[in-house]
């Protein structure tokens, strides 16, 4: 380890030099050595090695794959066109890596104000709210709680959301057509419940996001309150000149 830094924790100097590696020696999509492997290389316990990979790992600088090791991430193919696609089972196939949805919730709730007012409901009207954890290559990437409007989706059910793209749902089952879809993200930090769900520290970085889409009609069909772990994306935003 370098001694110029003595004053720094160990797993941020473990950090520095990791950096400095993926930086300069290593190229996207390479295998980092085993927690063991750096653990004998650097003379550091196990807590410290884990503690410097999860920094990394917040910082963007690697993806963590269970079973299969920790790997150098790529800007270019974890960047998410927001301009493009809208749809995450979508988006991480373009991305070459296997998505995954886990239902946690699937129920009726009445409206209150703040739905209605984002929905184009009334005060009471029923919804469906859905919660889910979304998931690429196995790891906890998003979680998301959306809401649907009971008059358009009358007879839908938790089965026919079991593994297949809602928007595949809506417009297979119920025949409407996906016209706009809006969303607006700002940053955030994890709290107690959504890190554990995620699998990251409380107060991580993370996105709150928020997703409005509408039929061809113009009326909202869905409403999505998400939180992403801010170290697994990357947005872009392509602007064209006319």
């Amino acid at each position: 380890m370098p001694t110029k830094a003595r004053k720094q924790p160990l797993y941020d100097q473990l950090v520095d030099v990791l950096r400095d590696k993926i930086q300069n020696e290593l190229k996207p999509g390479d295998l980092l050595p085993s927690e063991r492997e750096l653990t004998e290389r650097y003379g550091l316990s196990r807590t410290t090695v884990r503690l410097a990979l999860r920094e990394l790992e917040n910082l963007g600088l690697v993806v963590r794959r269970h079973g299969k090791g920790t790997f150098v991430a790529s800007a270019e193919t974890q960047a998410t066109n927001l301009s493009q696609t809208y749809s995450f089972t979508e988006q991480m196939r373009e991305l070459g890596r296997v998505p995954t949805t886990d239902i946690l919730e699937f129920g009726r709730i009445e409206a209150d104000k703040y739905l209605a007012s984002h929905m184009g409901l009334r005060i009471g009207d029923p919804a469906f709210v859905l919660r889910r954890l979304r998931s690429a290559d196995g790891v906890p990437m998003m979680l998301e709680r959306t809401y649907l409007p009971v008059r358009r989706f009358l007879s839908l059910t938790r089965d026919q959301l079991e593994g297949v793209s809602l928007y595949d749902v809506m417009e297979g089952a119920f025949h409407e057509r996906i016209r706009l879809a809006e969303e607006e993200f700002s940053a955030s930090i994890a709290r107690p419940e959504e890190a554990r769900i995620l699998g990251v520290k409380e107060g991580s970085p993370a996105l709150d996001l928020v997703r409005t889409t509408t039929n061809d009609d113009g009326e909202v069909v869905e409403f999505t309150l998400s939180v992403a772990r801010a170290d697994q994306f990357r947005y872009k935003v392509s602007h064209w000149r006319g």
